[in-house]
């Protein structure tokens, strides 16, 4: 492969598809529903109702989103290509949020394999802004109901066994632990890359059965500070440093042994820390002043977009790393996972 192309369907993806409804909020809305400042939850009983009121009480905006589409999304915008080199899996309802979100993201370039649902409307997330910092609130309705059938389907499949990479957001371990499970034995019975997100802290925590089996196909995995921190605590490591974590984590027990496991923990501005055969460095990352930043959300989803895109091309990872800082830096001055019309690539 050139150093430039990456070919159709060349990274498969699959989690939840969420309609994003924006919005920037007071503390105050934070607080009244318990919101996870700089972090995500799926809604609770008592959190249900901030849907009607953040869209009764402010100007909100409606966003194509859902942690591994946004990452779809910003891999199809840094290749720049005339044919969706993303594919993305997921369930959305049989009904208008459903039809926007797809028409969304196919004018991005990204190719969608949607199951629908009459069961349940599309799954949407509440974005609340406040103080350049976001809170996420996920009401996954239609996404939760998508089936290892649909999976199992010639449509999907096809798309399964073109693909070369794959990227699965631990959101998905509480929709469809066979679909993951799934892929990321093909991965490696095939020597493909499977790549994979801690994705919050309540993953570890309640899902941790279904992560560890995941876990050991994972030739990449991602994660912030805070759910490093999370894991080591899951593991019993008396560890505090994420890059001692990132380390220690690359060493756990890996299927393919052809690849080596490379864990990628971001730290917001500081240094993104890598853990490789046991070792770890760091890549500086570009400081945005707080006056640029418009909010956060999709930070760390457009981070792995960007590194994925280096990766598929064949960059060394430092170069990958560096891509993800763009994109991550680039994306935090829109609103919500949103971007310029090309990226400049000369930043990186």
């Amino acid at each position: 492969m050139s150093a430039t192309t990456v070919p159709e369907g060349f990274l498969l993806g699959m989690c939840n598809p969420l309609l994003d409804i924006s919005a920037v909020v007071p503390k105050e809305f934070i607080d009244k529903y318990e919101a996870p400042h700089g972090s995500a939850c799926l809604a609770s009983e008592k959190q249900l109702p901030l849907y009607g009121e953040l869209v009764s009480n402010y100007p909100v905006k409606y966003i194509a989103g859902g942690a591994t589409q946004n990452v779809m999304r910003v891999f199809q915008w840094m290749n720049q290509s005339s044919v969706p080199t993303a594919v993305f899996l997921g369930c959305v309802g049989d009904d208008e949020f459903g039809s926007i979100m797809r028409d969304t993201v196919t004018k991005d370039g990204l190719k969608v394999i949607y199951q629908v649902t009459k069961e349940k409307p599309t799954g949407t997330c509440a974005v609340l802004v406040c103080d350049n910092e976001r809170a996420l609130v996920a009401n996954l309705g239609a996404a939760e109901k998508y089936s290892f059938e649909h999976y199992q389907s010639e449509q999907v499949q096809i798309a399964v066994k073109q693909a070369q990479m794959y990227y699965i957001s631990g959101f998905f371990l509480t929709v469809s632990f066979e679909s993951v499970l799934a892929t990321a034995q093909h991965a490696c019975e095939n020597d493909k890359i499977f790549s994979f997100n801690l994705s919050a802290p309540f993953i570890i925590q309640f899902f941790n059965d279904k992560l560890m089996q995941i876990l050991p196909y994972a030739d990449y995995l991602f994660g912030n500070e805070e759910e490093a921190r999370t894991f080591a605590t899951s593991m019993k490591w008396d560890l505090t440093d994420v890059a001692e974590i990132a380390a220690k984590t690359s060493l756990l027990e890996k299927k393919n042994e052809k690849r080596q496991r490379i864990v990628v923990f971001t730290q917001g501005a500081d240094d993104v820390c890598i853990g490789i055969n046991g070792q770890s460095h760091k890549v500086p990352v570009r400081k945005i002043s707080k006056e640029m930043i418009v909010d956060t959300n999709g930070a760390g989803d457009s981070f792995v977009g960007g590194f994925l895109s280096y990766l598929a091309k064949g960059y060394p990872i430092d170069d990958c790393v560096k891509a993800g800082i763009y994109t991550s830096s680039t994306i935090i001055q829109y609103e919500g996972c949103t971007y310029p019309e090309k990226p400049d690539l000369t930043q990186i």
